[in-house]
């Protein structure tokens, strides 16, 4: 795989194994520093858009911002192989760096490693690496970039920047190299004449070198601009050093000595031995480091809580880093198991932790008090002035630790727990820590650190999968490495094989019942009896995410309840929130072994009988509500659909979740997809079909080609088995669909014959008239016009049979279509127009937009090219509301083209390239070849070289996808159109001497 390497500290500069890598303009460059400075974090695309153009964005922002996304993407595929780089996260885009190289991240590592080595007295190497650091600056960090978050990470790192000076300057102090400082911590001085502790290296610096004199200038200078500009005086620390240097004192001749703090009666070291398979956390770490940043000032006490599910690591986390700081604390360091999580043991009582602690530090068992307060306050004075690391592991409540918190702030305290104990906040400066699960690549190296990196290494798939399978949870890793430590003879492979099997695979990752299972067993144990069902209840469906009236569904019970009660999971950890869309319901999630335990929970406590409920009454619940979803964007276009339940749901939350239909379905896409897998695989075959036929909206619009397919494949698959004949024709009719989307013809045929066959048989006049609809769609591409017209006319006929206005709507610009590439303008013009009105008297926005389209074009072909413009711009308005990329490339390449017709070459260009990414973004390989026959045109015009290897391409692109026919006559009319006069061109006959040329 190649390697990218990003690097910000000066300009941004992009290489793939070492080599430049072009970007596009400032807009791409500014969309790519936002996604790298909240790396693996989700950017919206409204901060994309601030970045970029402030408070005045354009009107096309959005899709300019989807454009640049779509450009990078494509670099990246070019330049490196790389097609997962830059993903699609509502509300906008998130980079997943996975094994590339950030220069930032390159620094931060190279300082901690310093920052390690000068705690343990290494010094010399602490300042190589410090100096290694500070080489990878090229300039002033992000240089050339700007906007809003791009200033603020700019500032930051500056900063940081001048930090590293100053901490490599001590350091170089320590090792007698002052002569050499002096020049550069001069300039430092200069450039920042504010900040103190690079002056008194400086002093120092000079002092050393016998510059005395100069070092008291240094300081003379310094008050004055102190004085001057902010009205303080120096600080202590400067203010001592110029005592010292004053009076010629000789501890100023050396480096001084560590202070030694006061010696106790016992220092106690109470740490258990790190983990021996720790692997990663590097930013978890970084944030603990922060905990010491404060050190030597008048901070408050340093407290960190650690919080995450069982087995996620917290206590290997903070024992690692409590090792690493060790040193920092000579006065010793404290722990305690507080059993707050334990199957056989109450959870540890702070009196009886007290008594340890006071005995640890030294208090005779006779001295230590019997009241809890007294201990509490003998505690606190002991540790008073002293420097001690005390590490409260599992604990449980807030109400169990804060006896154990110590007064003063020279001390330091780490907390694990289970949940995140909230009445910290306020009373103590918390650094809180969310501990998740490992990434793929911290997964395998802890895989490899227990059964040998060589193993893992033979198969780096099995061995990523077999990460997943564990959740990428540190215990189960650990479990699953020691089943092949202790297994030479299996392979990474075959235990992939066994953990493959859900109804295993807590077994396998539970030996003697301890592990996984054991630990997820205390926290649902301890949950109150509601949540626990809802727990249980939620487990048995496999959605990869659900918003809290799923909740409701399976408990049939009140919305705000079952939010109540789910929240009550999250904060268990058994539950977690799905990152979501700012302003929109919050989604839920499950880690694979959890849903794995809650379904073995509901096996165990739930009959069979409440288990078919729940699934039938969450199916119900995506039924109705993608019914009325549907209704609310199609209207009454399956008016025998039949057996849909009305909402189980309040009015007001089902107005609420709707407001906007389609970003309801867009929010619930993934669900949809399993809720249709889960009922098609339990035998319920109308809820499977009936949801991949209500979904289809969304599927289509958004480009869910993949979705769409899969999901129309086994809800017919599930019809067949039960012989639901209307089903079976249903989704035959989807499968066409999905068939003249990707523009495989002649398998599209094959399926809406064989739905309208069903349809015909069974009397549903309206399946029939939908099919036929297509049908006539898919002879029009082929170039058979004829036939078109007939399928669109019958169409036309079983709609009005029905009564069903929307329907006639569809057919009417179906036929309006079909007549303007027959040349009947005048017939297209008028049936558009009926199209429209129906259009607009039921509410159906897409077939407007969509008819609206076709008048355009019809009038662009009467020469009324000022109307058809109008048409267009009202056309746009529609499609971008309702965020449909594929209508917006279709209208926005006939608006291209309307604006060459009228000599408007340069903007006609822009608004064709826009088409053309478009469509190449969404796949649709018909609608680049028409933006790519007008491009060649608009070349014509321009009297460019290529114009006609540009038509030529476009008509083989059509041919390729099965629709020579139309592509001939697109590429070969509009051709002549732009050949009519000679300054353009070449004849129409010339022009069709060379398309056809080889």
């Amino acid at each position: 795989m190649h390697r990218i390497d990003f690097r910000l500290l000066g300009p941004l500069d992009v290489r793939v194994d070492g080599e430049p890598v072009r970007l596009g303009g400032g807009r791409q460059r500014t969309v790519l520093t936002m996604l790298l400075i909240a790396l693996n974090r989700v950017v919206s695309v409204d901060a994309l858009i601030e970045a970029v153009w402030g408070q005045e964005p354009p009107a096309t922002a959005r899709n300019q911002i989807a454009i640049c996304v779509t450009a990078l993407r494509k670099t990246f595929r070019t330049s490196a192989g790389v097609d997962d780089l830059i993903v699609t996260s509502h509300p906008g885009y998130i980079l997943d760096l996975g094994e590339h190289r950030i220069d930032i991240h390159e620094v931060e590592t190279r300082v901690r490693k310093a920052r390690e080595l000068a705690r343990a007295g290494d010094t010399v190497q602490a300042c190589a690496l410090f100096t290694e650091a500070l080489s990878l600056w090229r300039g002033s960090a992000l240089d050339g970039a700007a906007g809003g978050p791009i200033d603020h990470e700019a500032s930051r790192l500056a900063e940081f920047r001048l930090e590293l000076r100053e901490e490599q300057a001590g350091l170089q102090l320590q090792l007698g190299q002052h002569r050499s400082l002096i020049s550069d911590l001069a300039a430092l001085v200069r450039e920042h004449p504010l900040r103190e502790q690079a002056r008194a290296h400086l002093m120092l610096a000079q002092y050393r070198s016998g510059r005395r004199a100069e070092a008291l200038e240094i300081f003379r200078e310094g008050r004055q601009v102190l004085v001057e500009e902010l009205g303080i005086e120096p600080g202590a620390e400067l203010q001592e050093l110029h005592e010292l240097i004053l009076r010629d004192d000789p501890e100023l001749t050396l480096p001084p000595e560590p202070r030694v703090a006061p010696e106790l009666r016992t220092v106690p070291a109470q740490l258990p031995s790190s983990a021996a398979a720790f692997t990663g956390r590097s930013r978890e770490l970084a944030l603990l480091d922060r905990l010491l940043d404060g050190e030597g000032q008048e901070s408050p006490l340093a407290v960190a809580a650690v919080s995450g599910i069982a087995g996620v690591g917290k206590s290997a986390l903070t024992v690692h880093w409590a090792h690493q700081v060790a040193g920092r604390f000579p006065d010793g360091q404290l722990f305690a198991d507080l059993r707050g999580y334990d199957e056989s043991d109450s959870p540890q009582a702070p009196t009886a932790v007290l008594d340890r602690f006071l005995r640890a530090l030294g208090v005779p068992g006779p001295q230590i008090p019997g009241d809890q307060h007294e201990r509490a306050a003998l505690y606190r004075s002991i540790l008073d002035g002293k420097r001690i690391l005390v590490v409260l592991d599992n604990a449980r409540s807030f109400a169990q630790i804060r006896p154990l918190l110590p007064g003063g702030r020279h001390c330091c305290v780490l907390i694990t727990s289970r949940d995140a104990i909230d009445d910290l906040t306020g009373d103590y400066d918390v650094h809180r820590i969310e501990l998740n699960v490992l990434g793929q690549a911290e997964a395998t190296a802890m895989l490899g650190a227990v059964a040998g990196p060589e193993r893992i290494a033979t198969d780096p798939e099995a061995a990523a999968r077999l990460g997943t399978l564990c959740d990428r949870l540190p215990l189960a890793l650990r479990i699953a490495g020691a089943r092949l430590a202790a297994k030479p003879h299996w392979s990474v492979r075959h235990l992939v094989r066994r953990l493959e099997d859900q109804r295993r695979r807590l077994d396998e990752l539970s030996p003697n019942e301890g592990g996984v299972r054991a630990g997820f067993r205390l926290s649902y144990r301890d949950l109150p009896p509601a949540a626990a069902r809802m727990y249980r209840r939620l487990g048995l469906l496999t959605m990869p995410d659900f918003a809290a009236w799923v909740g409701a569904a399976v408990l049939d019970t009140d919305p705000i309840e079952a939010e109540d009660l789910i929240e009550e999971l999250v904060d268990a950890q058994l539950l977690e929130v799905a990152s979501g869309r700012p302003g929109e319901p919050p989604r839920y999630r499950f880690q694979a072994l959890l849903r794995l335990f809650a379904w073995e929970c509901a096996q165990e406590e739930d009959t069979p009988e409440e288990r078919e409920g729940v699934l039938d009454r969450a199916l119900d619940g995506w039924l109705s509500l993608c019914w009325v979803a549907y209704q609310r964007l199609y209207g009454a276009e399956f008016a025998s659909l039949e057996g849909i339940p009305e909402p189980n749901l309040p009015q007001s939350l089902v107005e609420e979740l709707l407001t906007d239909p389609m970003e309801w379905m867009e929010a619930e896409h993934s669900a949809l997809v399993d809720a249709v897998r889960q009922a098609a695989e339990t035998g319920r075959a109308a809820h499977a079909w009936k949801l991949a036929l209500l979904s289809n909206p969304l599927q289509e619009s958004r480009n869910y080609l993949e979705e769409w397919e899969i999901c129309s494949e086994r809800a017919l698959a599930a019809a067949q088995r039960c012989f639901d004949r209307q089903g079976e024709a249903s989704m035959q009719r989807l499968l066409g669909g999905v068939a003249l989307h990707t523009q495989r013809y002649e398998i599209a045929e094959g399926r809406l014959r064989a739905a309208l066959r069903i349809f015909d048989e069974i009397g549903d006049v309206a399946g029939a008239a939908l099919t036929r609809r297509m049908l006539t769609h898919n002879a029009r591409v082929r170039g058979d016009l004829d036939q078109a017209l007939r399928d669109g006319e019958a169409s036309l006929l079983g709609f009005r049979e029905i009564g069903d206005a929307r329907g006639e709507s569809h057919g009417l610009g179906a036929l309006a279509q079909i007549e303007l590439e027959r040349g009947n303008l005048e017939r297209s013009l008028r049936l558009s127009t009926e199209a429209i009105a129906l259009s607009r008297a039921t509410g159906l926005v897409r077939g407007l937009a969509q008819s609206i389209l076709r008048l355009a074009e019809a009038l662009m072909r009467h020469g009324r090219l000022d109307e058809a413009a109008s048409e267009c711009d009202e056309a746009l308005r529609i499609v971008r509301e309702h965020g449909d990329r594929t209508g917006e490339a279709h209208i926005l390449r006939l608006a291209g083209e309307i604006l060459w017709r009228q000599g408007n070459l340069s903007e006609a260009e822009v608004t064709l390239q826009e088409a053309f990414t478009i469509a190449d973004d969404i796949n649709d390989h018909l609608l680049r070849a028409r933006a790519e026959a007008n491009l060649g045109c608009l070349d014509l015009l321009a009297g460019r070289d290529g114009a006609v290897g540009r038509l030529r391409r476009a008509r083989n692109t059509f041919a390729e996808y099965g629709a020579r026919p139309q592509g001939e006559r697109i590429t070969l009319v509009m051709a002549s159109l732009t050949a009519e006069h000679p300054p353009y061109g070449p004849s129409p006959e010339e022009l069709r001497q060379l398309l056809s040329a080889h």
